[in-house]
């Protein structure tokens, strides 16, 4: 097997045999072996019938049904942990993304790349509501994980396996796998693809997922730089706090020796007890953190390391 193709869906039981047909002759035309993965996210309409009736016909399709919606998230993570292929291509279930562009995707791989990410260049969506606060979350992730994509929240991405295994995904983070994966050496790389406006059911995403997207950045860049040595964040801010305690006591004392200052009357007094204690609970809270990595890490016998080969190592 050698690429497999992971279809998240939910409600789009009138995009499902169109986009089914548009894959197999993007992929066809390719004469390699291929499997795709539907992941009926929990879906109210015929979604899951659709699948059912294409799969009954091409054992290539596979179709995962969840109990009730999960999330794109969890569908993609089922899919992927289905995925039999060396190579993984994530798309939407929607027919924005351009099953054409998967041999692109794949070509670029082949240059020696282990993700390779769309960028809807010429993207069909409202400009106030979609592409605006796309512009400022790309702009934004790129800076914060060091990893410069124009187009973090395309789905269509090609992924070699190894990559993909041992990352974990939670709430909206399949759009951060690329940042992920270099967080253990992947080459990343992205090239422009083509992007179709909606012409059946309505769009799942609005702006609301925007703050969804915030959060779930700031989990990615403390994985990404503190992951195992949390004390360094936390410690280090523990101790600017503690240093601007000592100096907020120290003018308490100044004040009060020289300027005759009532102590119990300088709000000063009670910012010096908030700084130290806020310092204090900063390193705890970096201590506590080691302790997790070392339980995390040591308990599944995991390292700290990835290697990418070994010579006359055995």
């Amino acid at each position: 097997m050698n690429f497999s193709i992971v279809v998240p869906i939910y409600n789009e039981e009138d995009n499902i045999s169109d986009l089914y047909r548009a894959i197999i002759t993007a992929l066809d035309a390719t004469d390699t072996d291929y499997e795709i993965i539907m992941v009926d996210d929990g879906s109210a309409d015929g979604s899951f019938s659709a699948l059912k009736a294409i799969a009954a016909q091409d054992l290539r399709v596979k179709v995962i049904r969840f109990r009730r919606n999960f999330g794109q998230t969890a569908a993609m993570s089922a899919g992927f942990d289905a995925a039999s292929g060396d190579i993984i291509i994530p798309m939407d279930g929607d027919l924005q993304n351009d099953p054409a562009d998967i041999p692109r995707l794949i070509e670029k791989l082949h240059e020696g790349y282990d993700v390779v990410s769309g960028w809807r260049s010429d993207r069909k969506d409202t400009f106030v509501t979609r592409k605006i606060p796309s512009i400022l979350a790309n702009a934004l992730i790129s800076r914060l994980t060091g990893v410069h994509l124009h187009d973090y929240g395309c789905t269509l991405k090609a992924y070699r396996r190894e990559v993909l295994d041992g990352i974990n995904l939670y709430g909206e983070m399949h759009r951060f796998v690329p940042a992920l994966a270099s967080q253990v050496g992947a080459k990343v790389a992205e090239i422009p693809v083509n992007h179709h406006p909606r012409l059946h059911g309505t769009s799942k995403y609005g702006i609301s997922r925007t703050l969804r997207v915030i959060l779930d950045l700031m989990t990615v860049k403390f994985l990404l730089a503190y992951s195992t040595k949390p004390i360094q964040l936390f410690g280090k801010w523990g101790v600017y706090t503690l240093l601007a305690g000592l100096g907020s006591g120290s003018m308490t004392i100044y004040m009060k020796v020289f300027e005759h200052y009532s102590m119990n009357r300088n709000p000063l007094l009670i910012l010096t007890a908030f700084l130290l204690f806020m310092g204090i609970q900063f390193i705890v809270l970096g201590l506590l953190g080691e302790l997790n990595a070392r339980t995390y890490y040591e308990a599944q016998g995991k390292p700290i390391y990835v290697v990418r080969d070994r010579v006359n190592l055995g």
